[in-house]
C-alpha cells in the first residue's frame, strides 16, 4: 500500500490556474491510481473509524468524489452540500464570506437527522468558510458534527482557525505554499 508521502508526491501544482498567481493543487493523479485512492480513503477514515459516524457530508464539487467512498469505508450514509439552487427538494442554506464576496451552500432539509453523528469532508480546506457553513447546516438540521476531514490543507490560508477547535480535525496532507 502506498504511503501518505507518496500521496503528497502525486499532487501536481498547476501554476496560474484558475487565475494568475494561484498555485492550484491538482489531486487527479491520486484519483487515477487505484492504489493511491485506496490509501487516501483508508487514511482519511482511520481517525474516525470507531467514532460512530452515521453520515458523511461532502461539499461540492470535489467533496463529492472522495466523500461517498469515505462514507462507504465508515459504514455511513452520504449527504451532498451544494451551491444554491442545485438541490431539488426543500433545503436549508448558509451564506458565508469569501475573500472577494460571499457564497451560499445548501443541504436538503431532511438529509441530516437529530440522531446523526456527522463527519464533514472536502478534498481541500483553504480559507475554511465552506466547511464552517457546512457545520452550521448540520447543526441547524439537528445533527452533531463529530469531525472534519480533508485530503489537503492549504495551511498558509489558516482555514482551520474558522472551524470549531473542540471538534476533531484531520487533514491528511498539509501544504504551506
Amino acid at each position: 500500500m502506498p504511503t501518505v508521502a507518496e500521496l503528497r508526491n502525486a499532487i501536481r501544482t498547476i501554476p496560474d490556474f484558475p487565475e494568475q498567481g494561484i498555485q492550484f493543487k491538482d489531486i487527479t493523479p491520486i484519483l487515477a491510481s487505484p492504489a493511491l485512492l485506496s490509501t487516501a480513503i483508508h487514511e482519511l477514515a482511520a481517525p474516525f473509524a470507531d467514532s460512530g459516524i452515521t453520515k458523511v457530508v461532502g461539499i461540492e464539487a470535489r467533496g463529492f468524489i472522495l466523500g461517498p467512498l469515505l462514507a462507504q469505508e465508515l459504514g455511513a450514509g452520504f449527504v451532498p452540500i451544494r451551491k444554491k439552487g442545485k438541490l431539488p427538494a426543500e433545503t436549508v442554506s448558509a451564506t458565508y464570506e469569501l475573500e472577494y464576496g460571499s457564497d451560499t451552500v445548501e443541504m436538503h432539509a431532511d438529509a441530516v437527522l437529530a440522531s446523526d453523528e456527522v463527519l464533514i469532508h472536502d478534498d481541500v480546506i483553504a480559507t475554511g468558510g465552506t466547511a464552517a457553513a457546512a457545520a452550521d447546516l448540520v447543526r441547524r438540521a439537528g445533527g452533531s458534527v463529530l469531525g472534519y476531514s480533508f485530503l489537503l490543507e492549504l495551511s498558509f490560508l489558516e482555514g482551520r482557525s474558522r472551524l470549531d477547535k473542540e471538534i476533531p480535525y484531520h487533514a491528511l496532507i498539509r501544504v504551506n505554499e
